[in-house]
């Protein structure tokens, strides 16, 4: 007996998929607005005293093939992930590794220092690291008696 795991969510995904790419086909959507993504990469933010800490999970992903960007509070992580070329000898029986692009974008509190955030990619794993910006203590001003 064969057992297959059962994984509700990906007809929900593919049915996504196939709308932005509608969306897309149409002129409904721009680039600019709303790119069309194949697939999301997981992530995990830590808040730390110092920082904030993001981590993707973006296995298989060039780190030049990522672009991070910061605009007006909101950081932008996209990329694409390549797929392997096929040859006619190999034969592919079962193929559940999503290629294609991803976007993903994430709203940053005022805390955050927009000049400091840095990244680095390794063992497929992205981190992007945006530094708090000092705390401004509030001031106690006296009130002098004229």
């Amino acid at each position: 007996m064969n057992l297959t795991r059962f994984e509700p969510w990906s007809v929900v995904d593919l049915l996504q998929r196939d709308l932005n790419r509608l969306a897309a086909a149409r002129g409904l959507a721009t680039d600019n607005e709303n790119p069309v993504a194949d697939w999301a990469p997981a992530v995990d933010i830590i808040e730390e005293k110092d920082r904030f800490v993001l981590r993707a999970d973006v296995p298989g992903v060039d780190p030049a093939d990522i672009d991070l960007s910061m605009d007006a509070g909101v950081l932008t992580v996209s990329g694409e992930r390549k797929s392997e070329v096929k040859t006619e000898n190999e034969g592919f029986r079962r193929v559940e590794r999503v290629t294609g692009r991803f976007y993903r974008r994430f709203n940053l509190p005022e805390t955050a220092d927009a000049d400091g955030i840095s990244a680095r990619s390794s063992n497929g794993i992205l981190e992007v690291t945006i530094p708090k910006l000092p705390e401004v203590q509030a001031r106690r001003i006296t009130v002098q008696a004229a």
